[in-house]
């Protein structure tokens, strides 16, 4: 059991450090408010402006600067990465490669071209579409990345290093709004937009093809995580005598075979979904640098509550 009877000698050691050992600690603090601070400010800029860099748009006349990357969908290594999902709902009409194939180009934040085969259920015919040449598809979730990286890499330019930080607490405003930035953009990328079927089918993507698409068949794309990833969704137009157990599907990242929607009164069920995606290895770097700024944001901050525990009182 625990000896109640505390000496005074012994009660004033707990209440905290010594005069001595105060001043220690406050010097090594002002060391970390002037040095550190700035050391690890720089780090960030460095790999936030790389991170940065790789979200590049092209720009007229420099095209050719941001290279061009083609991505195979539905290759073994897809196949691979989905091994882990084979227990999800739906799964069956995920790995169906054989359905959909294609190579999709990528530069920067634009789909520049999208090279498709598509068998139908209804015809087993195979179809072939391309983007027409004066289209390019801009993915909104790297813009957005991009611009929450240039809002922490503005953060962090703002306080350069003839700044002298005065306390810890303004270290840590600075910090939190700068992880705040890269929690957003990480999001973007972790996160695909939720859209209903009706958005789907008027968000422009079909018409981008030539031939046109049919009718009965709407595509989306996407980012998750490291993947680009393509839904094609085959429709069959519902009977009106059918149309009383109409249930209109509502906001989804992926919809189900099943899922009913109406569109210029008229009302359509997916009868076939095929999702197939292919890894772009920059976009696993830039999460890794999104991980990594957001430690370095989290390990300076801890140091600095290591600092303000030694002291009774908070010294900021």
């Amino acid at each position: 059991m625990l000896n109640s009877q505390i000496s005074l000698s012994e009660l004033s050691k707990m209440s905290g450090p010594s005069q001595a050992e105060r001043a220690v600690l406050e010097e090594e603090f002002n060391w970390l408010l002037k040095e550190e601070v700035h050391a690890v400010l720089k780090q960030l800029q460095d790999i936030l402006k790389e991170a940065s860099r790789r979200f590049s748009m092209p720009t007229p006349g420099l095209e050719s600067q941001l290279k061009q990357e083609n991505f195979i969908l539905g290759s073994s290594t897809h196949h691979h990465q989905q091994q882990q999902f084979s227990n999800l709902p739906g799964f069956e009409s995920m790995t169906s490669m054989d359905q959909v194939k294609g190579v999709l180009t990528l530069q920067g934040e634009a789909l520049t071209q999208a090279d498709i085969n598509l068998k139908t259920a209804k015809s087993n015919q195979v179809m072939h579409f391309t983007f027409r040449d004066d289209k390019h598809w801009k993915f909104q979730q790297i813009q957005d990345a991009r611009n929450h990286v240039n809002q922490a890499l503005q953060l962090l330019s703002s306080r350069d290093e003839s700044y002298h930080f005065k306390t810890g607490a303004e270290v840590n405003k600075l910090m939190d709004a700068v992880m705040l930035q890269l929690t957003r953009a990480r999001n973007r990328l972790t996160t695909p937009a939720a859209m209903t079927l009706p958005e789907l089918a008027t968000s422009g993507l079909t018409k981008m093809f030539t031939p046109p698409m049919p009718s009965d068949v709407m595509v989306n794309f996407y980012i998750n995580l490291s993947k680009l990833c393509l839904t094609v969704y085959q429709l069959h137009p519902m009977q009106p005598n059918t149309t009383k157990n109409f249930r209109p599907s509502g906001s989804s990242v992926l919809h189900n075979p099943g899922a009913m929607f109406e569109l210029n009164n008229a009302k359509f069920e997916v009868s076939q979904v095929h999702k197939v995606e292919c890894v772009v290895p920059w976009l696993n770097n830039t999460l890794l640098f999104f991980t990594i700024s957001l430690q370095l944001c989290q390990q300076l901050k801890d140091k600095i509550s290591v600092f303000s525990s030694f002291w009774n009182y908070r010294p900021f």
